[in-house]
């Protein structure tokens, strides 16, 4: 087993991208994780699963005693670390080009080192492991600043690293080492391409003097798009741009979260790859998108869903390109996070049955067609199509939102979207005066309603359960009142939110759920479900509550503003990061805590 004291924590690390793939950077300096050239490619970089075989790319200051520090330059993507000691100051920015691209540069990481202060040596090394530190590679120079390293088990795949200083090599890595004075720069680059169109490579002038303000502009005139005029805009500003960072430019799907394996429990094997649209993840970014006033993501998933319309059935999950996700298989080579194997990448739960995400997916519909753009008659009929499924098969047992692997049962939150599917279909048929049968829709949107009502209350706990039958409760149960299920005076439901504060929280730290789910390992508080429980008390009126809440929950977010999927026993972040769900999450109850202190 590893030492533990060479792997950072997971809140240490922040984030680039470019809409096609994204690099986990951490304090030190390091890029530790990283898939290239896309979200779902095996890894080149992959140290946070594996310190000592998983490969980096590291700038380090020869500096004693250093501090450093993180900050993003505001309303972009582009990512400063700066070393702080007596000997002089050092800035490391880091970006991946997302405009004045023409195209042929498949993907690039630009690093621009800088002496702020005193004079400063930085040694550099560069270690590309091709395929999940599987393959085996080859080391081309050519002349004195740049590198070539070819996977010697693809004949195409190659990664190219240029700099305006010399460069040099070992049989595996790259390495340099500058000393830069007072206000001097270097650059070094690093690009994935096929060898076959090595010659359609930028040189580095494109990257000295274009591709750094090209970003900086398409950032900012990304973020200007928003709508959001509140009183959380830091928080919000960062949380859009990390959904949108986690979006394909070219599909119009989206990632869960650009990792895989980091455990959300130390002990177990609780490791999953989320580097794959979930229907229901994608649907409630885009719906977050939506009311932020980020258009065009919404539309580009809707013609990514409709692509997906020939089979009537959804799949939960999808290849970021629409195809099938991968088998799931362990990679027995790498240690994982702290040593804590298992390291998996695919997913089986692709092959579940869940029945939550129509209602995830329509009701994102419902909001574009009633707040942006209206829908054409095409999509329509595809809803139609995923209404059907809702009627033939609402009443099946599945597994339920959080993917249990020890069976099927009745679950409150997939009856509750089937609900939600029908409600919102209805409801667009009526604002587009669309053909559907009203009665029949009506009917069984009631029954489903009423299925819920009685049949998942349990009296003696005074609470809506987990399922149907169970004496426990789910922190999903948090969505009844924000899908408008029931109003959030209900009494039901008071007693319900009682319960589920007495049950799964800590404080602003809540559970997922506290039963069986076939899986070793006790996982962190999850949170999204902290988000969802702020956002349910503010719309109980709690509202000086919610607000210490959400102050009280967004300080567990990393020193950029970054958040992972939970929270550990000690504070720390556990899961894939940064984690989707929980970036649209407090953007929902941000907005929420927006309108309700507007009406104070």
């Amino acid at each position: 087993m590893a030492k533990t004291k060479n792997y950072l924590p997971i809140e240490d690390y922040g984030i680039i991208g470019n809409m096609k793939t994204v690099a986990i950077v951490s304090l030190e300096g390091a890029i530790d994780f990283m898939c290239f050239p896309s979200f779902d490619s095996p890894t080149i970089f992959s140290k946070l699963l594996d310190h000592d075989n998983g490969g980096s790319f590291s700038v380090t200051p020869q500096l004693r005693f250093s501090r450093t520090k993180q900050l993003y330059i505001p309303g972009t993507a582009i990512l400063l670390t700066r070393f702080f000691s007596d000997e002089g100051i050092s800035e490391v920015t880091d970006y991946m080009p997302v405009a004045g691209n023409n195209g042929n540069s498949f993907c690039a990481i630009v690093r621009k080192i800088k002496t702020i202060r005193g004079k400063v040596t930085y040694k550099i090394r560069c270690e590309p492991r091709f395929d999940y530190a599987r393959a085996a590679h080859d080391i081309h120079q050519k002349g004195a600043n740049e590198l070539n390293f070819c996977a010697v088990n693809d004949g195409d795949a190659m990664v190219r690293l240029l700099a305006d200083f010399p460069l040099q090599h070992n049989e595996r890595d790259g390495f340099a080492e500058v000393t830069l004075n007072h206000g001097e720069e270097a650059l070094i680059v690093l690009e994935s391409v096929k060898r076959t169109q090595s010659d359609l490579l930028h040189d580095l002038e494109f990257y000295q003097h274009k591709s750094y303000q090209d970003t900086v502009h398409y950032w900012k005139k990304w973020i200007s798009k928003s709508t959001y005029s509140g009183r959380y805009t830091d928080l919000v500003v960062r949380s859009a741009i990390t959904l949108k960072l986690l979006t394909s430019t070219e599909h119009g799907s989206m990632v869960a979260a650009p990792t895989f394996s980091i455990p959300e429990s130390m002990e177990g094997d609780r490791n999953w790859d989320y580097r794959f649209t979930w229907i229901r993840d994608a649907a409630f970014t885009m719906y977050a998108f939506l009311r932020l006033g980020f258009t065009e993501e919404a539309a580009s998933f809707l013609k990514w869903i409709q692509l997906r319309s020939a089979d009537p059935v959804l799949h939960l999950m999808y290849a970021i390109n629409g195809e099938k996700v991968m088998e799931e298989t362990e990679l027995e080579n790498f240690e994982g996070y702290m040593g804590r194997g298992k390291v998996r990448i695919g997913n089986a739960a692709r092959d579940q049955f869940q029945m939550d995400i129509y209602g995830e997916l329509i009701d994102t519909i419902y909001i574009y067609n009633k707040n942006h753009t209206k829908i054409n008659y095409e999509l329509w009929l595809t809803i139609q199509k995923h209404i059907d499924c809702v009627i033939d098969y609402w009443e099946k047992p599945d597994h339920g939102i959080w993917e249990f692997r020890n069976g099927e049962k009745e679950f409150l939150h997939s009856r509750l979207m089937c609900w939600v599917a029908m409600d919102r279909a209805i409801k667009i048929a009526t604002d587009r005066s669309f053909p559907y049968p009203g009665p029949e829709w009506k009917s069984i949107r009631d029954k489903i309603y009423k299925d819920i009502y009685d049949g998942f209350w349990n009296e003696e706990l005074g609470a809506w359960v987990q399922y149907r039958g169970a004496k426990v409760v789910d922190a999903s149960a948090l969505l009844m009142p924000l899908t408008h299920f029931i109003t959030a005076d209900e009494p039901r439901w008071l007693s319900t939110m009682r319960v589920i504060e007495e049950q799964l929280s800590t404080d602003v730290l809540v559970y997922r759920y506290h039963s069986e789910d076939g899986l070793d390992g006790k996982e962190g508080t999850f949170n999204m479900c902290s988000f969802w429980f702020i956002e349910a008390l503010a719309k109980n009126k709690e509202t000086d509550k919610a607000l210490e809440y959400f102050e009280k929950m967004t300080g567990y977010a990393n020193h950029l503003g970054l958040f992972s999927e939970q929270i550990g026993k000690r504070g720390e972040h556990l899961g894939n990061f940064p984690q989707a769900f929980t970036h649209l999450a407090l953007i929902s109850a941000a907005l929420e805590l927006d309108k309700q202190l507007d009406r104070i």
